[in-house]
This record gives structure tokens, sequence and C-alpha cells, in this order.
């Protein structure tokens, strides 16, 4: 395991901010931490790379303990690279100054500090900008540079800390691209942090979504997108409605329709209804609410006599707010005890 965490708890002033955080991530693995504004990603992010002190748990990198209740091990020698928004680089340095600086800190000889330069340069392509200082680069240039230093620095694992969030929107989808083909050419594990599930979605292979400090689930981002582990997750990622119903012979009934389910439980429960599981053109009657075109589909909700909430459409036909139209709820997701 390149990065395990081990009922992690982090307070301030009595204020429990990351609350018993436990994973388990393999070798170079993309680790997405997800979770809105104030869940504790941040700290705990700052927790692995050594800048706060664990204050219950434990932390290990690369198969050894780095951080406990009497044992902390200083960032520098965590082997762990720090990537924050404003990329931290010194503006009076070009970019092979500032990729060379972690190595000459180490007291590198000067020809071991030229190739690991080139190396860690090469790998995120960035070469012909080495004698460049940073005003004049790109903000997703900049970027490269604070990844070319982590890998400068010895780094084995990269701590990503909203790293797109002052990106424009059409650079951030680049930037994406970029994120993945360095973390694969790297070799590296990386543990991203960000509240934009759309993001986290893109980039991971493992998701955690992190709500109140912990840690709700943990799962690739087809499960916890198809198959949440509880509401808060289902509501949190994607578009859904959380219906009750009565479970019996792999059907759900929610009152004014009933759903066929891959596999089911008899009895109560909570159904989680995605756009997917809602098809137009006939069943019973609904009508459309807050319609918006979002470039090659329309999205609304749709108000179905009978149900507790409206339910999440998608279609490739124009949709009106305040139509007529009629739906059928083609499956669900049971949530779990």
């Amino acid at each position: 395991m390149s990065l395990i965490l081990e009922n992690v708890v982090k307070k301030f002033d009595g204020t429990t901010v990351v609350n018993s955080v436990t994973a388990r991530l393999t070798d170079g693995e993309f680790f997405v931490v997800l979770g809105p504004s104030g869940c504790g990603k941040s700290t705990l992010l700052r927790l692995i790379a050594g800048l706060e002190q664990v204050d219950e748990g434990k932390i290990a990198l690369n198969g050894a303990q780095v951080s406990g209740v009497d044992r902390h091990v200083p960032p520098e020698q965590r082997q762990a690279g720090v990537v924050f928004q404003s990329y931290a680089l010194w503006p009076h340095m070009t970019v092979r100054q500032n990729v060379a600086f972690p190595a000459e800190a180490a007291g590198m000889g000067r020809a071991q500090i030229a190739d690991i330069v080139e190396n860690s340069l090469n790998t995120v392509d960035l070469m012909p900008f080495a004698d460049r200082l940073p005003a004049s680069l790109s903000g997703g240039q900049r970027q490269r540079v604070a990844l070319a230093r982590c890998l400068a620095g010895g780094a084995r694992t990269v701590l990503m800390d909203e790293p797109l969030a002052n990106l424009d929107p059409h650079l951030r989808g680049r930037m994406e691209a970029e994120i993945r083909r360095f973390h694969k050419d790297a070799g590296v594990t990386t543990l991203y942090i960000t509240h934009d599930q759309r993001e986290a979605m893109a980039l991971a292979d493992q998701i955690a979504v992190m709500w109140g400090g912990r840690f709700l689930q943990i799962a690739s981002p087809q499960d916890i997108h198809d198959r949440p582990a509880t509401e808060e997750v289902a509501r949190f990622i994607g578009r859904a409605a959380v219906l009750a119903g009565t479970v019996k012979e792999n059907r759900a009934d929610l009152g004014p329709v009933s759903v066929p389910l891959d596999r089911g439980r008899n009895g109560p429960a909570r159904v989680v209804i995605r756009p997917g599981d809602v098809r137009l053109g006939q069943g019973v009657p609904a009508r459309l609410e807050d319609v918006f075109y979002r470039g090659g589909s329309w999205e609304a909700m749709a108000c179905v006599e009978g149900l507790a909430e409206r339910v999440p459409i998608a279609s490739s036909q124009v949709l009106r707010s305040g139509e007529l139209v009629q739906v059928t709820l083609t499956g669900g997701w049971i949530l779990p005890n």
C-alpha cells in the first residue's frame, strides 16, 4: 500500500474536522477525495503532507508510519509533494530554478540536479520553457511546473488541493487530461482534493465522498453514481430523487408507479431514481419544471402526482417548462439499510 489512513482524527478548538477517516491507497492509484466546502478534505491533505499533526489515528506512506499521536515525521521527509491552488512557485526564479529547488535543498550535486530537472521537465513537456519566469506562463503551464517540482523532490505520492479551481472552464477540461497523463507517466500515487464531481468522475480510479469530516463511501466513479451507499451520496453525486416505497418480488411500489429492480429485498425501502431511469413518451402524466439546455441534451424535473419528490429527466428532444408529458420509471437503486 502506498498510503494508509487508519482512524485519523483532527480537531480544532474542540471541533472535529476530520473524523475517524480510514482508507488504503494502492501504489500508482489515482484517489479523489470529493466533498463540499468545509467537509474537512483540505485538512486531511495537510495531515498526510505533515503540515498538521493528527490528534488520533495513524498515517503510513510507502510502508512507513509518518503520523500518529506520538509520531510526526516532518513534511520534507515524507516523499510526498503538494500542489496547491496557487501552485506556490517562486516568482523570481525561472522554471528550471523552481524545479531544481527541492534537489538543491537536499544537497545533491550539480550534475545530479541537472539530470533530475531535465527528466522532471520532460515528463511534463516543459523543457522549452525552462528559462522562463512563472509570470510569463499560462495557468496550465504553471501547474505543470508545480508537478515537475514534486517529481524533482523525489515524491512518490503527489497531493493535489483543488489544483484546477482557479482555471477557466475550457482550460480545466484540457488540464484534466494533462493531469491524468502526468499521473500515468510519472508512476506516482495521486491523492486529489476537489468539490467538483465532474472533475472527480473524469480523473479518479477510486472516489471517497467526504461529508462532515467522514468518508461516506469509497468506490469507483461508476459505483459512486450508480450504487450510492447513502442518501447523502445519492443526492450529492449527479441528479437524483430518493423515494420511499415498498419492495416485493424485485419491484418497488412507489404509489402511483411501480419500478422494476435488478435486485431487491422485500419490505420498506428508499429508492434512488436517476435521469437514466426515467423514459419519456408513455406511462403516467407529469409536468416539467426547471428545464435547462446543457449543450446536446435537455434536463428537467418532472412532477408526478402522488410522488413526494420530482424525478430528474435527461432527453435529446426539446423540453419546455410547464409542458405535460408522460413518463415511465424503468429502474432504480435501493439504498442499503
